[in-house]
């Protein structure tokens, strides 16, 4: 009877210690300008919140040598349900707008352009509301990154 009962406890520990942890979801709200930079610097990189001089705000990081913002949306006060990853390469208009198509093209996550003076630009959105978690967040980042160091090797950089 002793064994019985050892083998069943043991056997529906060995159930609770697999089972995956619960989830940690985003607030219904979404997320504040801080909010981003505390998940950013939890994955290791700087983050600070920047001031455009219309006094827009965004969040200021790098991640492999390579500076990009995040961009707040669908906003109601402090909190956005969505953002934005965005990175601009400086080639004083030396990029070839036709091979942005290639990227846009060929990428499923980032889509890329070129603003008025041929530079290249790449950008990632993320939706975080409804539902979103901070590990689904975690995992988007993780897509960003990868996109942001593809696309510097696209453009030569």
């Amino acid at each position: 009877m002793k064994r019985t009962l050892l083998i069943a406890l043991a056997a529906s520990g060995l159930t609770m210690l697999s089972q995956p942890g619960a989830a940690r979801d985003i607030p219904a709200d979404g997320m504040s300008l801080q909010d981003v930079v505390a998940v950013l610097q939890n994955a290791g990189l700087g983050a600070t919140i920047d001031t455009a001089d219309d006094g827009s705000k965004s969040v200021k990081s790098s991640s492999d040598g390579h500076m990009f913002h995040v961009y707040m949306f669908d906003c109601k006060g402090e909190r956005c349900g969505s953002l934005q990853f965005s990175a601009g390469f400086d080639t004083k208009g030396a990029f070839n707008p036709t091979k942005m198509n290639d990227w846009s093209r060929d990428k499923r996550w980032s889509r890329a352009y070129v603003d008025k003076v041929n530079d290249p630009w790449v950008e990632y959105d993320v939706d975080l509301t409804p539902g979103g978690t901070y590990e689904l967040l975690d995992d988007e980042l993780g897509i960003w990154r990868r996109e942001l160091v593809e696309f510097a090797k696209f453009i030569g950089w």
